[in-house]
């Protein structure tokens, strides 16, 4: 039996996985949540083999929540499921230590396929980033410009994008206003951008943000 955890902040998604799942003999749910900062707490205390996660829940960034659960839960594979575009996201995850990559506007069937494939503990990708991983490999392709970004750094262009101060950034990611400005110049610096309002459209631009 293959035991799964979904961590979503929209109801309406967690149900339907609930209801797809429901109707396999080989998987099922042991538990689920909306909060990102209750994930460690409530799957340490089941038996969770695969952690089907979303990027983009509020409170707090789906990116430290793949890397604390990978740090603290290292046996636990974990499936992002999200809107966000995954040529702009998927190599990052997979890089941070994610199993798979699905959008949202996957077929119900390849969520199931995407779950015995990584419990078999291979990686799941769609055929189509698969061909783009694979064209990397060989030189024949650019990488997307945001990717010479760190992950912090990508971090915080999103943040900037989605229109946040400096100050609630700095509170947020609990480093100081300054850090956040120095952040905030290499990006510019990385990208070749000179304002807040080109990081904005670059992200809009990479749908970076939804």
């Amino acid at each position: 039996m293959i035991n799964v955890f979904i961590a979503d902040d929209h109801a309406l998604i967690r149900e339907g996985i609930k209801n797809l799942l429901s109707t396999v003999s080989d998987i099922t749910i042991v538990g689920e949540t909306a909060d990102p900062l209750e994930i460690s707490s409530l799957i340490q205390n089941v038996k969770c083999d695969i952690l089907i996660l979303d990027l983009s829940m509020p409170g707090k960034d789906g990116l430290d929540v793949l890397k604390e659960i990978k740090n603290r839960f290292p046996g636990i594979k974990i499936l992002i499921m999200t809107m966000l575009p995954e040529d702009q996201f998927a190599r990052r995850t997979l890089k941070a230590g994610s199993s798979g990559y699905l959008t949202k506007e996957s077929a119900p069937d390849e969520l199931i396929t995407a779950i015995r494939r990584i419990a078999s503990g291979r990686k799941y990708v769609s055929q189509n980033l698969a061909e783009k991983l694979a064209e990397d490999l060989d030189g024949t392709m650019d990488k997307p410009v945001q990717d010479i970004l760190s992950d912090r750094e990508f971090q915080i262009l999103k943040l900037i994008a989605a229109g946040k101060s400096q100050t609630v950034i700095a509170d947020e990611l609990s480093i100081s206003s300054s850090t956040v400005n120095t952040y905030r110049s290499r990006i510019l610096e990385k990208l070749n951008l000179n304002s807040t309002a080109d990081l904005i459209h670059f992200a809009y631009q990479n749908k970076l943000i939804i």
